[in-house]
């Protein structure tokens, strides 16, 4: 008698800066503003500042602008919310404008990744030992995407895909990682005492998503 014992190697998962998420192809998303870190100005964001503000005002009524500027509009924002690291926005760039497609594709280059508040004060008290004024409550005007901006830190974190390639790899490399560990070695042992083999002859699992994405896809220079 045979006896047929499946080896399985684990798997390491590693951290990588580059990022392939669930965002269409003219959405990005990021931070606008950070809780309790000063920026140029000397003003700190305190948790919970945003909240009046995003109760009265609805999120289709805060204005995605380009550096500020009231007559370059860039799109909409879908999501504005305050969690525990400052106010995270998601938003959908209009591609139909040839200005924002300049745009978009500077963010996705990463020349152009800020995120700046345009914003009135409505509540603030100074600190006396750092001298920085804490901002208890604001009225939020606009969000803008901007070169450099006021506070070190806010800005894009992700931006869509840029193809349907990219799309079917984040697809597929989803499901790789939501799969089992698969079964890399078949080891064989003889019950009668000869000794025993061991075969490698498992491949790893194919991914047709991938491959098919990578083999249709056009070839672009860059």
């Amino acid at each position: 008698m045979t006896t047929i014992t499946y080896a399985r190697r684990r798997l390491a998962r590693t951290s990588a800066p580059a990022r392939l998420v669930t965002l269409g192809r003219d959405e990005f998303e990021g931070y606008a503003s950070l809780f309790g870190k000063p920026d140029g100005a000397g003003d700190v964001v305190a948790p919970g500042a945003f909240a009046a503000s995003l109760r009265k005002r609805p999120v289709s009524q805060v204005r995605m602008l380009y550096q500020h500027f009231a007559h370059e509009p860039l799109g909409v924002w879908e999501t504005i919310r305050e969690d525990g690291k400052g106010l995270y926005v998601r938003g959908r760039l209009t591609l139909d404008v040839p200005r924002v497609r300049d745009v978009r594709e500077l963010i996705a280059d990463g020349a152009l990744d800020g995120l700046s508040i345009g914003f009135r004060t409505v509540r603030a008290k100074r600190d006396a030992k750092t001298g920085y004024r804490e901002l208890l409550e604001i009225e939020l005007w606009e969000i803008s995407v901007v070169t450099f901006p006021l506070l070190r830190g806010s800005g894009v974190t992700a931006i869509g895909e840029k193809s349907e390639a990219a799309k079917s790899i984040r697809e597929a490399a989803d499901a790789f990682q939501k799969s089992p560990p698969p079964l890399w070695g078949v080891e064989a042992r003889s019950a009668s005492g000869g000794g025993g083999s061991r075969s490698s002859h498992r491949p790893p699992p194919e991914m047709p998503s991938l491959r098919s994405a990578i083999s249709t896809s056009p070839q672009r220079g860059r």
